[in-house]
């Protein structure tokens, strides 16, 4: 894991290139005058240098993340690698804004259950490759090799059961009714027989969701425990249009406006409108 004060740039080289690229600069121009903003005591200057070179040279940033597997996570790598694919529906600004969420709560100080629930909520709502995603999910420092292994499980049975139950059995609050149920059955209480990854409120609002969209367990989660939310940028808006632009629309207007009045009095003369009146006589 890194430094604070590394987050808290990369949160800033995220939001200042997709600020960037949004205004018209390119990619590499940008990350070059971005390189000289950043903290240059944090090693993000050098990462953004070796960027830079990987762009000029192969022309994505994914590729360099990917060598750069000791600075940045498998999951940006993953994100930017799914940004950058020609033949995918996620975007860039979508990317870039999910990178840079992510960079600002781990500067905050963020918790296993708050990554992976931010994490696995990018991944359903962009519906990008859970295989591939939960895997690069999984290949971070903050997650001990209990969490690694049961993020695996989930990407095995995603689809075929709930998270929220998942989550659920995962939970003091699943024991907890263990237990009551054993002693009202009058059976011993074994205990629990596996590692208790989450807290009690994850349990309890696992369980109140259970058999409901995943969407509402992830917005409970966020209004309760305070997790980060997914960027969802505004579509872009066209910009407004040139005086010339305008003419020519209202010329148009003004056409169909007459036509309409021709039709209303009688008839359209077609005649108006064939090639041959507009051919010049031929001289004898």
């Amino acid at each position: 894991m890194l430094d604070r004060e590394e987050y808290i740039e990369q949160s800033h080289l995220f939001r200042a290139l997709a600020e960037r690229i949004a205004g018209g600069v390119a990619a590499q121009e940008a990350l070059v005058s971005i390189g000289q903003e950043v903290l240059a005591t944090s090693k993000l200057p050098m990462a953004i240098d070796y960027l830079v070179g990987e762009l000029k040279l192969v022309g994505t940033l994914s590729t360099a993340m990917a060598r750069l597997h000791h600075y940045f996570s498998a999951f940006q790598t993953f994100v930017m690698q799914q940004a950058e694919s020609e033949g995918g529906r996620f975007d860039l600004r979508t990317g870039l804004a999910i990178l840079e969420r992510e960079a600002g709560y781990r500067a905050e100080g963020a918790t296993p259950q708050g990554l992976f629930f931010y994490r696995f909520e990018c991944l359903s709502r962009n519906r990008l490759d859970y295989a591939h995603g939960l895997t690069a999910v999984a290949d971070d420092d903050i997650f001990d090799s209990q969490w690694q292994a049961w993020i695996h499980t989930v990407a095995r049975q995603v689809g075929l059961i709930d998270l929220a139950d998942l989550v659920f059995v995962r939970s003091p609050e699943y024991w907890r009714l263990e237990k009551r149920d054993a002693l009202l059955a009058g059976r011993e209480d074994a205990g629990p027989d596996r590692v208790i990854l989450f807290g009690d409120k994850e349990g309890r609002i696992a369980r109140a969701n259970r058999g409901k969209d995943p969407l509402f367990f992830f917005a409970a989660l966020q209004r309760q425990l305070g997790y980060p939310t997914i960027p969802r940028p505004a579509p872009i808006i066209p910009g407004a249009e040139t005086p010339a632009m305008m003419a020519r629309r209202i010329e148009r207007l003004d056409f169909r406006v007459k036509l309409l009045e021709e039709e209303a009095r009688g008839g359209i003369d077609l005649s108006r409108f064939d090639p041959k009146n507009f051919l010049q006589p031929r001289d004898e």
